[in-house]
């Protein structure tokens, strides 16, 4: 029952941290829309921005509706970017050459575990974004810029703790950028290519580990068959029930899952 109400609260995170982005992105509420609906009946132009009193800026609704439209068209890309979507589905492709099953488990069931685990990884990251920065603003405790910025710094401690110095240190250079003193100060220009970079090194790392002893269990087919001259039979077809009944009675999904979950610092 607990892991039941877990799961589902962090799916209601997850949902929530995705509308409070497209909130966010809104920049505005329904006193802007009405004014804007009522600068197109007059004939004003709608793409425009209002300086507001205390010093921030509210767009049009059609810049808002433009806002959310790229946004929408960017979430795949922050989706690969910004969580470990990226080492865990490199991860199980590794693996499934490994065992040599093909297509089995197929890419889209690869794509729902990798995508579930990394809401999973994700949750506590996610849910503290969401309440520190997007519930505030929904609530009109706090300006969009405040919110944003505030998301900023949480994922960016997500992203740093996960990041290897030498890669992040890497892009740093190349920026000629100097030391940084807390995760916030590093710009999203090097954190992202660095957090990237770090993911597939540590993705090939550990697939490395998984393939070896599927490796040797072809070449001990491979061996025995060739010792017993069936030279015509292949190894492949032979060693594919040997490495299934191994991963199955070592409950290698058990395994492999949770290592990838262990290897990141929420």
């Amino acid at each position: 029952m607990g892991s039941h109400i877990f799961n589902c609260r962090i799916l209601a995170s997850f949902s929530g941290f995705m509308l409070a982005i497209a909130g966010i992105l809104m920049l505005g509420g329904p006193a802007l829309a009405e004014d804007n609906l009522a600068g197109l009946v007059g004939g004003m132009p709608a793409l425009t921005s209002i300086n507001n009193q205390d010093g921030s800026t509210s767009y049009s609704l059609s810049l808002q509706v433009l806002a959310l439209m790229t946004a929408l068209t960017l979430l795949p890309s922050l989706v690969l970017g910004m969580t470990s979507f990226t080492r865990i589905i490199i991860v199980l492709s590794i693996l499934r050459q490994a065992m040599g099953t093909q297509q089995t488990p197929p890419n889209q069931v690869l794509i729902a575990i990798a995508l579930f685990l990394s809401m999973f990884i994700m949750g506590p990251t996610l849910t503290k974004v969401y309440e520190d920065a997007a519930d505030p603003y929904l609530n009109g405790d706090i300006s969009a810029e405040i919110a944003l910025e505030d998301a900023s710094d949480i994922m960016k401690g997500f992203l740093v703790k996960n990041t290897r110095k030498d890669d992040l240190k890497m892009f740093a250079d190349m920026a000629e950028e100097s030391a940084f003193e807390s995760p916030s100060d590093v710009p999203m220009t090097i954190l992202l290519p660095a957090f990237i970079t770090s993911e597939l090194k540590t993705a090939f790392q550990i697939g490395f580990l998984l393939f070896l002893p599927f490796l040797i269990i072809d070449m001990v087919i491979a061996s025995v068959l060739m010792s017993l001259g069936m030279m015509m039979l292949s190894p492949m077809l032979v060693s594919l029930p040997f490495k299934l009944l191994l991963f199955v009675l070592v409950d290698g999904w058990a395994m492999t899952v949770g290592s990838l979950v262990a290897t990141y610092s929420a």
